[in-house]
């Protein structure tokens, strides 16, 4: 078993070992979580390098689980007196615990969903900087409309290890890359933008082929000259379709956070206590699969050491499950489903969504348009807001046109889509036959963290939902 994330440290994992399980006894759960990280990014914009980051983490997240209460600390220093320190302070958490039953350790898997690779190494830095000026020059060189082009590369990979008292320890290596590429185009004093951008857990060469680049420049610039042609949105009730994909982070944010295990065991979410009800239309899955290889959101095993899964949370419009963490899990009598995730050593695990998606119904994209006589045909979406109580939220399109008598007509600007999640699942008229999911790009916040994510869906015929716009 490989202990690079102690090299070049003063803390051992022996000497780990032995901290944690002098810290574990009488709790009920808690780990060791070691991780070693290294970014990149860079950006090109005004036709030149603008931006060129590199970055290396080190660090440990402590924690000691004993009932509700949770003692966590965190530090960058892999010595044994950071970790004693630590070790001090979360202990507080077992205070006045009479009765600790240390849950067992997550079963193990031998799966192996992404490649163990670093892929900042290759390609090397001048051959980046060089494709993000071809990318420049390619857009450019497309439209005399476009007056800026931004090119991106990111690039990152975590190496973690767990442990666990007993020990039990549970190593993985996650790569992460993204690439993308956002364009402004101006017509008329009119300026309008476009973005594209695709990513996963793999090697650059995945996504930097010309013909993968230039796909998403082109989309870009296509998405851009679009909006310039755009009109205001109009206002008010009116029936919506959503496309295939991307526009899932509407059901990622409206239903998805809300299906978690810590907002429904405080009955804090819309659909607490409501399992085995029926909470959507007839037709609705909804699954949340954290084992689809090389994905965004995939995750060989989440940040506890549960093996990742395909997690059913609607099955034909009836709620079956909800995302689970180990302390969730237990307190609610249930078994983890591998969703226990932190953005990094220096923070907490809770429950998160991976890929989260509808499955496909069996109508075609063209019929399903062609039964919308008077609405809105949503392609993109840019950021939104949820509240997880009520299941409110609020959604600006990114692209988006009006429909009349069941045909796609002008492009339309401004246009927010308005509703609440329990809801928006019970007016969902027709699903389409062409679930897919998002290029790559989802990043999902909750309590000041952020992880990786995918979402997706079929095309989606949605009832009476309110359109926030500007036409008069």
């Amino acid at each position: 078993m490989s202990n690079f994330v102690f090299e070049d440290s003063d803390l051992g994992h022996a000497d780990a070992q032995k901290i944690l399980n002098e810290t574990l006894g009488g709790a009920d759960d808690g780990e060791l979580f070691v991780e070693r990280g290294s970014s990149e990014s860079l950006g090109f914009d005004d036709g030149r390098l603008k931006t060129a980051n590199f970055d290396t983490s080190r660090g440990f997240g402590l924690r000691c689980v004993a009932g509700e209460t949770t003692g966590f600390a965190q530090g960058t220093e892999l010595t044994v007196d950071a970790l004693g320190r630590a070790a001090n302070a979360v202990t507080l958490a077992k205070a006045g615990h009479t009765t600790p039953t240390l849950a067992p350790p997550p079963k193990r898997t031998n799966k192996q969903l992404y490649p163990a690779i670093n892929p900042i190494d290759n390609p090397a830095f001048s051959p980046k900087v060089d494709l993000l000026a071809e990318i420049d020059a390619y857009v450019r060189a497309k439209d005399s409309k476009v007056v800026q082009v931004s090119a991106n590369l990111a690039a990152s990979t975590r190496t973690i290890a767990i442990l666990r008292a007993g020990g039990e320890r549970y190593d993985d290596v996650r790569p992460l890359v993204r690439i993308s590429v956002s364009v402004t185009v101006e017509k008329d004093g009119r300026r309008e933008n476009g973005y594209a951008g695709a990513g996963g857990r793999a090697a650059y060469a995945d996504f930097i082929t010309e013909e993968s680049w230039k796909a998403l420049a082109d989309e870009a610039l296509r998405s851009a000259l679009v909006n310039l042609e755009a009109v205001p949105a109009p206002a008010g009730p009116m029936d919506v379709v959503l496309g295939p994909g991307w526009p899932g982070v509407l059901l990622h944010e409206a239903i998805g956070h809300g299906l978690e295990g810590d907002f429904n065991r405080k009955g804090t979410s819309a659909f607490a206590g409501r399992l085995g009800e029926r909470i959507a239309a007839p037709g609705v899955t909804v699954v949340d699969d954290g084992t689809i290889n090389g994905r965004r959101g995939s995750i060989t095993i989440d940040d506890e050491g549960t093996p990742s899964a395909r997690n059913v949370l609607i099955e034909d419009g009836i709620l079956k499950g909800y995302l689970q963490d180990r302390l969730n899990a237990r307190l609610t009598g249930v078994e983890p489903t591998g969703n226990g995730r932190r953005e990094g050593f220096a923070h907490a695990p809770m429950p998160r969504m991976t890929n989260t998606f509808m499955l496909s119904g069996d109508m075609h994209k063209d019929e399903i348009i062609a039964d919308l006589k008077d609405g809105i045909y949503a392609t993109n979406f840019g950021g939104g807001q949820v509240d997880i109580t009520s299941g409110k939220f609020v959604f600006q399109c990114t692209e988006a046109y009006r429909v009349r008598g069941g045909k796609i007509e002008e492009p339309v600007k401004g246009a927010t889509l308005i509703g609440d999640g329990p809801t928006v699942l019970t007016q969902i008229k027709h699903i389409g036959n062409d679930s897919a999911l998002d290029p790559g790009i989802g990043v999902c916040g909750k309590a000041g963290q952020t992880v990786p994510v995918g979402v997706g869906q079929p095309t989606l015929y949605v009832e009476n939902l309110t359109v926030g716009g500007s036409a008069v």
